[in-house]
C-alpha cells in the first residue's frame, strides 16, 4: 500500500538498483534532464500524466504511485537541519564557508536581490583530471530583484 509520495520514492529507488537503471536513461525516456529527473523521482518535483505514466513504466510502478508522481510534492527532502550524509554535508559545509562569499559577489553584480531555485538549470558532469576525477557542478538561476513598494 502506497501512504505518501516518500513511498513511491522508496519504490523508485528499490526499483531502480533491482532493474539496473541510471538516471540519465530516465531522463532520456522522460524528456528532461538527469539532474530535474532524478529530483522528480526523489520527490521534489512534479510530473506530468505522460512523464509520470514513463517513470511508472520504466520502474513498473502501479497505477496509484504514478498518480502520486503528478502531486505537488512537499519540498526539502534532508530528515535533519544538519545533514548528517558525508556527500550532502560537504554541500552545506561550501555554503557555510563561502555563502557569504556567493552573497556578496552575486549582490555586487546584480543588486539586492536572489537566484531563484524556480526558474533554475543544474548541469553534474565527471571532470577528468590526472589528480584524480573532479565533480564539476553549475547551478544557473535567474536573478530575482527585490522589488520597492
Amino acid at each position: 500500500m502506497i501512504r505518501n509520495r516518500e513511498d513511491v520514492t522508496h519504490l523508485i529507488i528499490a526499483n531502480k538498483v533491482s532493474r539496473g537503471i541510471r538516471w540519465a536513461q530516465v531522463a532520456k525516456a522522460v524528456g528532461q534532464s538527469k539532474e530535474w529527473t532524478t529530483a522528480a523521482c526523489l520527490g521534489q518535483m512534479t510530473l506530468n500524466k505522460e512523464q509520470a505514466e514513463t517513470v511508472g513504466e520504466l520502474f513498473g510502478l502501479p497505477d496509484e504511485a504514478v498518480a502520486w508522481l503528478q502531486i505537488v510534492p512537499y519540498k526539502g527532502s534532508l530528515p535533519t537541519a544538519v545533514p548528517t550524509d558525508p556527500l550532502i554535508y560537504r554541500w552545506y559545509e561550501v555554503v557555510n564557508v563561502y555563502g557569504t562569499t556567493i552573497k556578496e559577489l552575486i549582490h555586487e553584480e546584480f543588486g539586492d536581490g536572489i537566484m531563484s531555485a524556480i526558474d533554475f538549470n543544474m548541469d553534474i558532469q565527471r571532470e577528468e583530471n590526472p589528480a584524480g576525477d573532479r565533480v564539476n557542478v553549475v547551478l544557473s538561476g535567474k536573478f530575482l530583484p527585490y522589488k520597492a513598494y
